[in-house]
């Protein structure tokens, strides 16, 4: 899989790198072929956000979740469960074709 990870108004350290990984790595057991991930990473005024692309493989297939939270690893959490119920979904459709 291709990760690719950005922060917009600070540094993305290994300790958020890890948990994006490991968050991604829970979902990926959903997908048989998720192909590349980019997460978006942004801190403002108040609150951090966190953005993800997905695409799948062998559909053109995207999936797309942002969430905002009071700090870096609360947005990642949630967008991580946004975007897992995401793909349950069309995953449960797909089934169902």
């Amino acid at each position: 899989m291709n990760l690719k990870i950005t922060g917009l108004n600070f540094d993305v350290t290994e300790a958020i790198k890890a948990r994006v990984t490991e968050k991604l790595e829970r979902i990926a057991r959903h997908t048989d072929g998720m192909i590349s991930a980019t997460i978006t990473l942004s801190v403002e005024k108040v609150q951090s956000k966190a953005a993800a692309q997905v695409h799948l493989a062998g559909k053109d297939f995207h999936v797309e979740a942002s969430e905002n939270g009071d700090n870096m690893y609360a947005a990642i959490d949630n967008m991580a469960d946004k975007l897992d119920r995401a793909l349950l979904q069309y995953k449960e459709k797909a089934q169902n074709r």
